[in-house]
């Protein structure tokens, strides 16, 4: 029998200290590989660029040896950190990677800091050996598809999906919604919570039985030691009914009270400005 737990497809989910699961589907090479592509293409044209706009500068002056060195020092910043400066201010992106919609995380799900960004790119020479035969033999071996930069740097690369959230789900089943009425009014939905339930429910209708359940008992576990509902309740039910209370039922003109979290993709939470 398979292991419960055993990965079943590319797809990953990260589970929360507050036990919130995020699902996420981890960008594999033939989905990295364009991105990489055209950051090349952009770092060849902006060093290019430099080294012209210096070197003519400088020729007015007839100092174009001073242009040209320049030139170079434009080139060495340019490959060693374009890549992590991008990462750094732009939430894991580079103009290569957003336009194949495509983010580097942490491996718990947050945000990457500016040294994991600058270092997992300055490791890439490594990975680059061989023409990135190094890189494409370790990330072969992982179900992250990480290599050696990001196993250094506690990084992946994922699929950035974010047209997940498309306002208030209405939710149809009946026994959620008598579900719902049990819940006791005084009980409380923090925003992190908020976004897990919402993220959940508007893709649970993508999931086979199977998985389903196997992500919603991440979240309705600990939420069934808080409510006095059966230890049997249903977890997909449950988080429905918990949806329809906070989203819906609580709100008859069917507005999140929490704004992005419902229209916010998981992958921004926690992001700084």
């Amino acid at each position: 029998m398979a292991p419960q737990n055993g990965q079943l497809d590319n797809r990953i989910d990260i589970v929360t200290p507050e036990n919130i699961a995020f699902h996420y589907q981890v960008a594999g090479p033939f989905r990295r590989l364009p991105a990489y592509l055209v950051d090349l293409m952009i770092r060849i044209g902006l060093s290019v660029v430099s080294m012209i706009v210096l070197v003519i500068c400088f020729a007015a002056v007839h100092l174009p040896d001073v242009g040209a060195g320049g030139g170079m020092i434009c080139y060495f910043v340019i490959a060693w950190f374009y890549g992590g400066l991008f990462e750094t201010f732009w939430n894991g992106q580079t103009p290569g990677k957003r336009l194949m919609d495509i983010r580097v995380l942490s491996v718990d799900g947050q945000p990457i800091n500016g040294v994991q960004a600058v270092m997992r790119n300055l490791l890439r020479v490594i990975d680059g050996y061989g023409f990135y035969l190094v890189g494409l033999i370790v990330a072969s071996m992982n179900n992250r598809f990480q290599r050696l930069g990001d196993l250094a740097c506690g990084t992946m690369v994922v699929i950035e999906e974010p047209k997940w959230f498309h306002g208030v789900v209405r939710i149809t089943e009946p026994a959620a919604i008598q579900l719902a009425a049990q819940i006791p009014a005084g009980f409380v939905v923090d925003r992190r919570l908020a976004r897990g339930l919402a993220g959940y429910v508007q893709r649970r209708g993508n999931f086979a039985w199977p998985r389903r359940l196997e992500i919603a008992r991440h979240l309705s576990e600990p939420l069934l030691a808080r409510l006095p509902l059966p230890p049997t309740t249903d977890p997909d039910l449950l988080l429905a009914a918990l949806y329809h209370r906070t989203f819906i039922a609580d709100h008859e003109d069917g507005q999140s009270p929490w704004g992005d979290a419902v229209t916010q993709s998981p992958f921004m939470a926690g992001a700084k400005p």
